[in-house]
């Protein structure tokens, strides 16, 4: 995710149907995208040198010959009314601090997440692992509930665990699981407590939750809802694009995704007076999501919301957003308060707060609940 806000960029940009292959051979190049058809062929290296100075992108280097990003989305109607809170209530009574600091352990023990690196691959299978095991543990395997890895051209692969119900239209939860030190990437030391693990162990234990649910675990809730791990995202969103991009080719309904990236640091909120709020992003995302979302908080949540802008292309819901689904971020901030540390070798589970955590877990549960049942 990004630190800084958007900042502006002098060089001048191509049109994506102008783009051509650059003759340079020395060094590999990337195609990002900048704005909205805003484009341009840059090394790795000036891709990272972007993203030092605040500036998110997509990198849409392998991106579908005549792919067009979505310029409107299909109408949903989300409920105005709470409906399942004696559910949820019983949900969120079994969410649990010690899992998350326990899950966090290990991803931020690894050299660094980062998604060309073995040390991403090897952080991916262990997450699956713990995925299918909150599967198996909650018995939810035996109503067809199931994790399977999402595979790229790079090291780190993406995980989706599907829990089935009654019609196909799914309810997503995403978090990007992959980390970077922006000054040595590929063997930087980067543990990535709060960006992003954070977030993983927050959703992960979110649906360990969500399998208590008997209606849900059994699959006959109404809608089918997926947990999302997200390869790649500090490349420049790299899985949740490909797996976006693979649903709308496919014709998968998506009736909204909800986002979580970074979720415990609240040390800058708390230095400003401030009573730890959630950060609503309000750019990006669908509107009429993000209203359900402010409703679920109100019910579900013991803190306040506020709200602030991340720009284009700062986190994995803007994938969903660019292929035609509705999506919604909450983060833990404020953009401008978040954590200080990330993207560095700094960003360790000591400057996390789990009951902070635990607050984003309580929204996850209701989301999915009140959204899916």
């Amino acid at each position: 995710m990004k630190l800084l806000s958007v900042l502006a960029l002098s060089a001048t940009a191509t049109s994506v149907l102008g783009a051509s292959i650059p003759v340079d051979a020395r060094a590999e190049k990337f195609l990002i995208e900048l704005a909205p058809g805003e484009t341009r062929w840059v090394t790795e290296e000036e891709k990272w040198e972007l993203k030092r100075k605040g500036q998110d992108f997509f990198d849409i280097t392998d991106e579908e010959v005549g792919f067009t990003a979505a310029v409107a989305q299909p109408a949903i109607a989300y409920p105005t009314s709470i409906r399942h809170a004696d559910a949820v209530n019983a949900m969120i009574a079994t969410l649990s601090k010690e899992n998350m600091q326990r899950d966090l352990t290990k991803p931020s023990s690894f050299q660094n997440r980062y998604y060309k690196a073995d040390f991403g691959k090897q952080s991916a299978t262990w997450l699956q692992e713990q995925v299918q095991a909150a599967i198996n543990t909650a018995g939810a395997n035996r109503y067809g509930a199931k994790v399977a890895s999402f595979r790229h051209n790079f090291a780190q692969h993406s995980i989706i665990a599907t829990i089935p119900g009654r019609s196909p239209e799914v309810v997503v939860v995403g978090a990007h699981q992959d980390s970077i030190n922006q000054r040595s990437p590929m063997t930087g030391r980067a543990p990535g407590a709060d960006d992003n693990g954070s977030g993983s162990v927050t959703i992960l234990e979110a649906l360990r939750g969500v399998l208590r649910d008997q209606t849900i675990l059994q699959g006959k809730a109404a809608n089918t809802i997926e947990f999302h791990w997200y390869a790649g995202e500090e490349a420049g969103l790299l899985g949740s694009q490909a797996i976006f991009a693979n649903y709308k080719q496919t014709g998968k309904k998506v009736k909204g995704m909800l986002n979580q990236d970074m979720t415990g640091y609240i040390k800058g909120m708390v230095d400003k007076g401030l009573k730890v709020p959630f950060g609503i992003i309000t750019d990006n995302v669908n509107a009429n999501l993000t209203k359900f979302v402010r409703m679920v908080i109100t019910k579900y949540c013991s803190i306040p919301t506020i709200d602030t802008r991340c720009g284009y292309a700062c986190s994995d819901h803007a994938s969903a957003n660019r292929n035609g689904y509705p999506s919604a971020m909450v983060a833990e901030s404020p953009i401008d308060l978040l954590d200080p540390h990330l993207h560095t070798d700094s960003d360790n589970i000591s400057y996390l707060d789990f009951d902070h955590m635990i607050e984003h877990a309580k929204l996850i549960v209701g989301f999915v609940t009140e959204l899916a049942k």
